[in-house]
């Protein structure tokens, strides 16, 4: 065999499709490139945005972008609905109905415009009365609301062909080049700061992010989903679209709450430099422990296909397996944030920015809460019985943010406030999500709750034992390359000692087994 032929045939290998665990698998690859390279930009860019734009203009840009993140309901959110129909109907060959999907998706976008226009409008306009902003700030506040309102609403048209990649199970057909988009981005918002536009300019740049990476799916679904096309609608498919879109609309609002609430709450409850502190002690949790996230919702389009034709036991296989890779990473992550995160935040940002060991436990926990509740949102997104999960989601927003309010506003806690007014609101989803998904799948309720003794054991005990090894690290010592080349190879080391203690300490024979053979069929190509 050439030596040219042998990495040729071991490319080949590597991304073979040919089972829905390799698909699974590539799909998981693809988002993992993807959002590689959006934590080195947000790992280059975030300390230029700091200091390009100080504390309180960078927390001003982190208030307004949640802010004006809550309108994004009002895009309709036809994507979500075209995904869900498309994963659900896998199986279908029936390309002109999906055309016309993909119209009714198009047709949802025209019919909410005004509706997120006239919304974004009001708000960049209030928006600084809100916040208090100083009279200097005003119109940027202003000006800077209204691009991202912008943002939103064309984002909403210009994903409509990604959603349809990944509808279809083929979201590892963009595989590294997609990457490429997203350090364009950085170069975008570099350029920004370099001819020093301020928080306008970047937003700017996250426009000119947005329409670039629509047209390359556009250019990449033509090359590998033939039917692609927007059919005119009938009234039926609307009705369809526009109702799933309706649920998938209340759901967004409430996830935009869900995770935008605590900045706001934060922002305009107690300050604006306590934002910064806040935003950038969680960064590390929740861009690593959100790469899972992201891993999930790029293999859930296999997951729907298994549901859509009715095969329960298989799905209920899978679903624990997926729950059991979330709970390995996320603690093996989770313990090791806790033991170095004030050391990373020292190295790259400069100190007094960590807040402190508690809230970094608390926003460790709500991550990795986080997580498990959005993949078992995202399987029953696959079941298209949306009803009961999405008033579920407005009760847990309802109670996070009325104990973050209280907490914060009225005892004074602070950062420890608002991480335990969201535990409390999202504890709702951690039980409530299992439960529904048992009902829909047939799983029994105290067979779940059974299942969770163990590995909810073994995380207190690593997450106590690394927040307690953070204590002994030294506040200094750690300047230049060699303070980060200790950093990076004490944090690894931490990460590896984790991620086994984990699979010995949470995990039994039998899950053990399950995890070894999901990688062995990655590996070898056996079908699922």
């Amino acid at each position: 065999m050439s030596t040219l032929t042998r990495p040729l045939k071991l490319l080949s290998e590597l991304l073979y499709d040919g089972s829905l665990t390799r698909k699974a698998y590539l799909n998981a690859v693809a988002v993992v490139l993807d959002y590689g390279a959006a934590l080195i930009v947000g790992f280059l860019v975030t300390p230029l945005m700091v200091a390009g734009l100080g504390n309180y203009v960078y927390g001003l840009w982190q208030i307004l972008n949640r802010m004006i993140g809550y309108l994004m309901p009002a895009s309709g959110r036809p994507g979500f609905a075209l995904k869900a129909m498309l994963a659900n109907q896998q199986a279908s060959t029936d390309y002109e109905q999906k055309r016309r999907y993909v119209g009714s998706a198009v047709f949802i976008w025209g019919l909410f415009l005004p509706v997120l226009a006239g919304l974004g409008g009001v708000v960049s306009w209030y928006v600084p009365f809100w916040l208090r902003v100083p009279e200097a700030h005003i119109w940027t506040a202003r000006l800077t609301a209204a691009l991202l309102a912008v943002n939103i609403i064309a984002d909403a048209i210009a994903s409509i062909p990604q959603v349809a990649l990944q509808g279809e199970n083929l979201g590892y057909k963009r595989m590294g080049l997609s990457a490429a988009l997203v350090f364009l981005g950085g170069a975008y918002t570099w350029l920004a700061l370099h001819l020093k536009t301020g928080i306008v300019g970047v937003t700017v740049a996250l426009i000119a992010s947005t329409l670039s990476t629509g047209l390359f799916y556009f250019w990449i679904i033509r090359s590998h989903l033939s039917w692609f096309g927007c059919s005119r609608p009938a009234r039926r498919d609307i009705r369809t679209m526009l109702g799933l879109s309706g649920w998938f609309m209340l759901w967004n609002l409430t996830t935009t709450l869900l995770l935008a609430s605590d900045v706001v709450t934060l922002g305009l409850l107690n300050s604006v430099a306590a934002v910064t502190d806040y935003t950038l002690t969680k960064y590390v949790p929740e861009t690593l422990i959100g790469v899972i996230v992201i891993v999930i919702f790029g293999i859930a389009p296999g997951l729907g296909k298994i549901i859509g034709t009715g095969d329960y036991e298989r799905a209920i296989r899978l679903r624990n397996e997926i729950n059991i890779f979330i709970w390995l990473i996320a603690t093996a992550l989770g313990a090791s944030i806790l033991t170095w995160n004030r050391v990373f935040l020292g190295l790259w940002v400069g100190p007094g920015h960590f807040s402190g060991p508690i809230p970094n436990l608390l926003i460790v926990v709500l991550a990795m809460q986080l997580a498990l509740i959005r993949s078992d949102g995202n399987i029953i997104d696959l079941t298209l019985r949306l009803s009961r999960k999405v008033l579920l989601g407005l009760l847990a927003v309802t109670v996070s943010i009325a104990a973050a309010v209280a907490l914060v506003g009225g005892f004074k806690w602070g950062i420890v406030g608002l991480c335990l007014g969201t535990l409390a609101g999202r504890l709702i989803l951690s039980v409530g999500y299992p439960a529904q998904i048992g009902r829909l799948l047939g799983i029994g309720f105290a067979s779940q709750i059974r299942a969770t003794l163990r590995p909810a054991s073994a995380t207190a005990v690593l997450f106590l034992a690394a927040a307690a090894l953070e204590r002994f690290l030294p506040a200094s010592g750690w300047n230049g390359a060699r303070g980060w080349a200790l950093f990076l190879l004490s944090a690894a080391a931490t990460g590896g000692l984790m991620l086994a203690a984990s699979f010995f300490a949470g995990l039994n024979r039998g899950q053990r087994d399950s995890v070894v053979r999901r990688v062995r069929a990655i590996l070898t190509a056996s079908k699922a």
